[in-house]
């Protein structure tokens, strides 16, 4: 090893010649998971748009109607419940 090469390390590269590491702060910890964290969620929100099956108003049109369809159902079965639990008048 030269003195040149010694001049040119950065502090990194002379702890791991010494086989250390420098410390990572709780900080630098946390925006990298934050970091990856926002790259799968433009990357999963880019997926879904391209995958997606109906254009967005289509899709928002019949999700509507099957909650207004299973509500329709749901009132035909079973009434107000006013008289649920209770005794049958004599």
């Amino acid at each position: 090893m030269k003195l040149q090469d010694l001049k040119d390390m950065d502090k990194d590269d002379f702890l791991g010649l010494l086989g250390l590491q420098s410390k990572r702060s709780f900080t630098g910890e946390l925006l990298g998971s934050l970091g990856t964290f926002g790259i799968g969620l433009l990357v999963g929100a880019g997926v879904a748009l391209l995958l997606a099956p109906k254009p967005g108003r289509d899709l928002r049109h019949e999700l509507r109607a099957k909650i207004h369809r299973g509500k329709a159902e749901g009132e035909a079965k079973s009434p107000d419940g006013a008289n649920e639990g209770s005794a049958p008048a004599a």
